[in-house]
């Protein structure tokens, strides 16, 4: 199996060209201003039209209303919108009416009791993902640089592809692949040199990684 990995969270045109260069199977965008990666939608098109036909495009969002999603699917045009908030399934299926792209959900993980949730969203969903639980009084669900432990998703099979996410860089992921079988991996703080500040260097460090692990 070959793991394949997104780059989340990108902001610049030469770490979208690293990413692609590398080889990512998707590219995220973050909409959702109290992110330090935060795109409006005009600037995320501007950006990541250079990815198409060349990675998928993904709009990663937290509680957006109609609104805010409209403005995405009419001026970006993701392939995924990543739900990354308190959506629930139904929220789900609205959201994917109302902007045609595919949904990726992510879950929160602490414990093994957390990975239940998957079951509720294997319908609802066209990809699931299992990020670190922030820590207490995170502005922020994800993105943060936090891991779980990732025995508890070894030998685990889902109805859905799924992506590992947390506290991955290039001097991890490899054995976060062997531990757990994912079949896709996300990162974002990992390849950065600042918060929000991602650098093409770590980009392709992380991507021979996955390549090699």
């Amino acid at each position: 199996m070959t793991t394949r990995a997104k780059i989340c969270g990108l902001t610049t045109t030469e770490a979208l060209d690293a990413s692609l260069a590398g080889g990512a199977a998707f590219v995220g965008a973050v909409i959702f201003p109290r992110s330090p990666r935060h795109l409006d939608p005009l600037h995320a098109a501007t950006l990541f039209e250079r990815a198409r036909g060349k990675a998928k495009v993904v709009a990663v969002t937290v509680d957006a209303d109609d609104a805010l999603l409209t403005e995405i699917a009419l001026i970006l045009k993701p392939d995924l919108i990543q739900l990354h908030g308190r959506e629930t399934p139904e929220r789900a299926a609205q959201v994917r009416t109302l902007t045609g792209a595919g949904i990726v959900r992510a879950l929160s993980v602490r414990t093994a009791a957390d990975l239940e949730a998957a079951g509720d969203w294997e319908s609802a969903s066209d990809h699931l993902m299992f990020d670190a639980r922030p820590p207490e009084g995170s502005l922020l669900p994800g993105g943060v640089g936090a891991s779980f432990d990732w025995t508890l998703l070894a030998g685990r099979t889902f109805a859905r592809p799924w992506f590992l996410a947390g506290g991955l860089d290039s001097g991890n992921v490899a054995e976060a692949i062997r531990t757990t079988g994912a079949p896709f991996v996300d990162v974002s703080s990992g390849v950065e040199s600042a918060p929000g500040v991602k650098d093409p260097a770590r980009i392709a460090a992380f991507m021979d990684a996955v390549r090699t692990a």
